[in-house]
């Protein structure tokens, strides 16, 4: 099932270094630095960013699992870890990292 139609589970075990590259095809556009998945979203202009933040947080309020959000006129950078796995990774942050690329998709297609 792709990540995108999987939802966080609790208590998610911190992923190897090897899963969490294997991950990283599934989720074009992240990049997974010192246990952080980081992306940034460019958007048409500030009212479109802050509906970008607004869906984000509805997924994270969704799925339990909340980013990190930096806003910028036109950018938003979203980054994941998980704070129960000892700010590692874990698959609720390519999980979420997932929902929100489609979410990204369906916001600048259409």
């Amino acid at each position: 099932m792709k990540l995108e139609h999987r939802d966080c589970i609790h208590h998610a075990r911190a992923l190897d270094p090897w899963a969490i590259d294997a991950l990283l095809a599934d989720v074009p556009g992240w990049t997974a630095i010192d246990g952080i998945l980081w992306r940034e979203f460019k958007l048409p202009d500030y009212r479109a960013t802050i509906a970008f933040v607004n869906a984000v947080a509805q997924v994270a309020e969704t799925q339990d699992h909340h980013p990190d959000m930096t806003v910028g006129y036109a950018t938003c950078r979203v980054t994941w870890s998980t704070h129960s796995a000892g700010g590692a990774l874990t698959e609720n942050d390519f999980i979420c990292a997932a929902k929100v690329n489609a979410l990204y998709l369906g916001m600048t297609s259409a």
